[in-house]
């Protein structure tokens, strides 16, 4: 099934394949830490990414440097007051092939200390919470919202609390599979070069290739992406 367009959700009032762990190819981390640099065509942005607390995500990110996959692809949807989004499309609009999406790791990398805050760098998915593939985003705003759902101790669940309204001995198995409460994985952050990220943000958009919106008005490219440790 071709997807037309991975996204994150923008709606706040969202209703109720596991992924190879891929070798990270010799290149080495220090503390599971990696750092690449997103080379665009507004200049350069370098990211650490944390494999000690999103393993699956960071090894599926790394294979698709190594791949090349992003060079040449566009910064393909960019909100000013939310996120900017590349990683899924070339320079004609024209969707790149993708390996088989992976296993959501949110919850995990939640717990170890990663949320969508400012300067961020997440994994873009459908609705699917296990259909992320190569598209991410990097948050402009903290976007709390976008975190993944903590699930209290317990099966069933005494209690539990979500947008305001209280439930209560509810089978854990029904909140752990729920895919609202999934969230977006979040595996780095940027750690220069948000000046860049700024002007991304603020670059004027429209109506671009298939999509009605969100798009740079001058196509702003990912040329490449290197990891430099």
């Amino acid at each position: 099934m071709k997807t037309s367009r991975f996204f994150v959700a923008c709606a706040l009032g969202a209703s109720l394949l596991t992924g190879l762990l891929l070798p990270l190819n010799g290149h080495a981390q220090s503390n599971g830490i990696s750092k690449v640099r997103i080379s665009t065509s507004m200049g350069d942005i370098e990211a650490e990414l944390y494999a000690d607390k999103a393993p699956r995500t960071v090894a599926n990110f790394l294979q698709y440097v190594k791949d090349k996959h992003y060079d040449g692809t566009l910064f393909h949807r960019v909100i000013s007051s939310f996120i900017v989004q590349g990683g899924g499309y070339d320079a004609k609009y024209q969707q790149k092939p993708t390996r088989a999406p992976i296993e959501h790791e949110g919850r995990k990398a939640l717990a170890a200390g990663l949320k969508n805050t400012t300067g961020t760098l997440a994994m873009a998915r459908t609705g699917d919470p296990h259909s992320a593939s190569s598209q991410f985003f990097i948050n402009v705003v903290d976007n709390a919202f976008l975190d993944p759902t903590p699930i209290p101790d317990g099966d069933p669940v005494a209690k539990f609390e979500y947008q305001g309204r209280v439930y209560e001995n509810v089978a854990r198995s029904q909140l752990v599979n729920a895919p609202q409460l999934f969230g977006y994985t979040v595996f780095g952050k940027v750690t220069s070069g948000m000046d860049v990220v700024q002007k991304i943000r603020n670059t004027p958009t429209g109506a671009g290739g298939p999509f009605p919106s969100d798009v740079p008005k001058t196509p702003v490219l990912i040329q490449s992406v290197t990891l430099l440790k």
